[in-house]
């Protein structure tokens, strides 16, 4: 456990110096997993050990069918963003939001919701809607902290609102349902909604020179708008439906894997992408690169993570853990206490899959030791990562709008972000107070045999 303990205490202090995660783990973890098989980590037993445990990791992973799912949602999300759906889903929120005293920085919560349900991806929400919202939120005089905010913060519900990249990972790590995962985001993901459009009013309440009324559609251009959203909701119910089992009925007789459902939905984004001209050889070819670097840079994180994570089981960190737990008579719900506090420390200085990478290895087989369902710990873990993504003084989705707007300082969009991480953390004690909340759409989908 020693062993271990330090070699975690390593990881944290190069990932402080900027050495990239993936080397960090894959470092630390082979020179750990040396320690452990030859009693030294230069050692010719241990290195030659430690050699064929990270080569065995390498060949595993990339011949593992089960992490096809991960370039296929990151290419149906990409596909989705040449599509133009953002602008759409955006049109159809401000059009009924949009007139109330901060509805703009609503709708664009609003959208960033239903993007997130096509997207899977935080950082290209966030990225997308400020190219939408923000120049409107701008033309009616909201606020920079309002407006950055609210795109920063309904960025982070693409890694919770299916499909979720995060929740894809998540499920692989543990091997726990993907299917089951992705249901159990819903509930959670509504809520996220519905709490930040309780910070946008809160905002606007204190100062409401923050975010003025917009101008009121009518009830025909209500109507049009929501019926330009065809495309989103058809890529929606093909992946989510297909997993739930909506074509599960003759002559059909059709139930989709999530590696399937991944693969109609990008097929799916790429024709609705191709029939509204938002594709051209140059741009298919661009989204097929941008696909093999990001999955290609998840699979590296993945590795690394991996390698450290075989030698902090070797060295018996988890079994350790629960076994203090159980000589102390710890209650379980100070232990899930203890590890939502980890959790939020980390997310100060983590970026949002190398911490839940890092320390899923390590809690997991303890929540689960405890009784806990691990659905139910996914969902956390998850929610817990997208406070991560707007807290300073790391807040990914934070630097990412930063990059995208360029004349909002960093400090104006950790102002303004500041009611909608106090908001989630409000949702976190819902979901685990209430595990229910979270369990409930699972619970059916078992139900129903699926």
């Amino acid at each position: 456990m020693t062993a271990a303990l330090i070699g975690f205490a390593i990881v944290l202090i190069l990932v402080l110096v900027r050495l990239p995660i993936v080397f960090a783990m894959g470092l630390v973890g082979t020179l750990g997993f040396a320690y452990e098989r030859g009693g030294s980590i230069l050692s010719e037993r241990g290195l030659k050990a430690a050699m064929s445990m990270v080569g065995r990791q390498i060949t595993d992973t990339a011949q593992d069918y089960g992490l096809s799912v991960v370039p296929l949602f990151i290419l149906m999300g990409l596909f989705v963003n040449k599509g133009g759906m953002a602008r759409e889903l955006y049109a159809v929120s401000n059009a009924f939001l949009g007139h109330m005293r901060g509805g703009i920085a609503m709708a664009t919560v609003a959208a960033c919701g239903g993007f997130s349900a096509i997207c899977g991806s935080s950082l290209a929400t966030a990225a997308t809607m400020s190219k939408v919202a923000m120049p409107q939120m701008r033309r009616y005089g909201y606020s920079d902290e309002l407006s950055t905010a609210s795109i920063a913060a309904g960025g982070t519900l693409g890694i919770l609102i299916p499909p979720s990249v995060i929740l894809v990972i998540y499920g692989l790590l543990t091997e726990t349902s993907i299917g089951k995962l992705f249901m159990a985001g819903i509930i959670p993901g509504i809520l996220g909604i519905l709490f930040y459009l309780f910070a946008v009013r809160w905002t606007v309440w204190r100062n409401p020179d923050a975010g003025p009324a917009g101008e009121r559609a009518s009830w025909p251009e209500r109507i049009r708008a929501l019926g330009s959203v065809w495309a989103v909701l058809l890529l929606f119910f093909l992946v989510i439906g297909g997993l739930y089992g909506a074509f599960d009925f003759e002559p059909l007789n059709l139930t989709f894997s999530p590696t399937e459902a991944a693969g109609m939905g990008a097929a799916g984004a790429f024709l609705i992408a191709l029939f509204r001209g938002g594709l051209t050889i140059g741009s298919t070819f661009d989204v097929l690169k941008e696909t093999c670097f990001t999955a290609s840079a998840l699979f590296a994180v993945l590795i690394g993570a991996q390698i450290f994570s075989n030698f902090i089981n070797l060295a018996g960190l988890p079994e350790a853990l629960i076994a203090m737990v159980t000589a102390y008579d710890v209650a379980p719900f100070v232990v899930i206490l203890m590890i939502l506090g980890i959790y939020i420390i980390l997310g100060c200085v983590f970026e949002s899959l190398s911490m839940l990478l890092l320390t899923v290895p390590i809690f997991f087989p303890l929540v689960t030791s405890l009784g806990y369902d691990p659905i139910w710990f996914g969902i956390v873990v998850v929610v817990v990562t997208e406070i991560s993504l707007i807290t300073p003084p790391v807040g990914l989705n934070v630097f990412i709008l930063k990059g995208v707007v360029g004349d909002v300082s960093t400090g104006t969009i950790f102002r303004g972000v500041t009611p909608f991480w106090i908001a989630d953390i409000f949702r976190l004690a819902l979901i685990v107070l209430v595990p229910i909340v979270v369990l409930y759409l699972p619970q059916q989908m078992g139900a129903l045999g699926h």
